[in-house]
């Protein structure tokens, strides 16, 4: 079946990433944006990227990633004085936390054709693109669905009562919201999850999703105001480095094929939507996040890397979301 084209906006640069211990840096494509575009397309959906690039080695190596991909560059992403990076520092546990040399604007995007616009991250709170995002989103909502993860950065936002109303601006205008409990914990330091998730449904979106490592995911539905937790299984890490953007991908994918994203009329199925619904989204972004930590970088599965190779067929080969064998990965 066919699918919206989705537009995705933000950051794209180069991760430099430091082993715990010691040993030779590597470098891969990322940025939070970026990482979810390319999870898209990999997944087979016609994916725009509208991000700030420059024209040195690094911008060259992003652009042909992303090219690669087919990941579909906007007019106006290769207008930056230079490529922005972010070094990740691996931990014992091969957890990431980054420091950024990061520029950030975007040009003015067209959105004919666009079904779903997705942002967040920094490309959502660093000035001057910041305000342009968000009139962005605005305008969008009118033809498209939006989905945000605040993916909070604390190096770069600075303290978190400085971003915390930027970022409900953005969550209240979308649709669908994914978060990391370390971004809740940052944000609203000793609220119960449980709490800020209620707050965050009577803001707008639909459906709120908080990724929790090892302690597995809470799925809140608005409309219900009710909070269901999902438990974990384990699974092999070897870096977290993409993970919760492999996680988003997959549950933006699994929405757009259920048709509760990708048009104003997919807003009012996705509010009316159960966890009946919502379930083949759920596992297919659990797939997706555990084949991303198996592997060094943020590395994409495609459909057939999941075991799924026919848009139109049957749900992903993935335990079911009301077993005890569920699989969720950090991120």
């Amino acid at each position: 079946m066919d699918t919206p084209a989705v537009l995705v906006v933000g950051e794209a640069l180069v991760d430099i990433v430091l082993p715990h211990g010691g040993g030779e840096p590597t470098e891969h494509v990322g940025g939070s944006p970026a990482n979810v575009a390319v999870g898209l397309a990999a997944l087979d959906h016609d994916t725009r990227l509208a991000t700030h690039l420059g024209d040195d080695v690094r911008g060259r190596r992003v652009t042909d990633h992303l090219l690669d991909a087919d990941v579909v560059l906007t007019p106006g992403s290769h207008d930056a004085p230079r490529t922005s990076t972010a070094t990740a520092h691996l931990d014992a546990r091969a957890v990431a936390t980054y420091d950024f040399d990061l520029v950030w604007e975007v040009a003015p995007v067209d959105l004919h054709g666009v079904g779903h616009v997705h942002t967040g991250s920094i490309a959502a709170t660093l000035e001057p693109g910041a305000s342009t995002v968000l009139d962005l989103v605005s305008s969008a909502r009118e033809v498209a669905t939006v989905s945000y993860d605040p993916n909070c950065r604390p190096t770069i936002m600075g303290d978190p009562h400085e971003v915390r109303s930027r970022i409900e601006e953005c969550i209240g205008r979308s649709d669908v919201v994914k978060a990391s409990l370390e971004d809740v914990e940052w944000l609203y330091a000793g609220a119960p999850v449980e709490d800020v998730v209620h707050l965050w449904g009577l803001l707008g979106p639909a459906v709120v999703v908080v990724t929790r490592g090892g302690e597995g995911v809470l799925v809140h539905l608005s409309r219900t105001d009710s909070t269901i937790e999902l438990d974990p299984v384990p699974v092999h890490v070897v870096d977290t480095v993409g993970a919760g953007d492999s996680f988003m991908a997959g549950l933006l994918s699994g929405l757009l094929d259920a048709g509760l994203l990708g048009s104003t009329a997919a807003r009012e199925r996705l509010r009316g939507a159960d966890l009946d619904d919502l379930e083949d989204a759920l596992d297919r972004a659990v797939a997706c996040a555990s084949w991303t930590v198996a592997r060094a970088g943020a590395a994409a599965p495609t459909r057939a890397n999941l075991g799924h190779p026919d848009r139109d067929g049957p749900g992903f080969d993935r335990p079911g979301l009301g077993g005890p064998d569920r699989l969720t990965p950090e991120g």
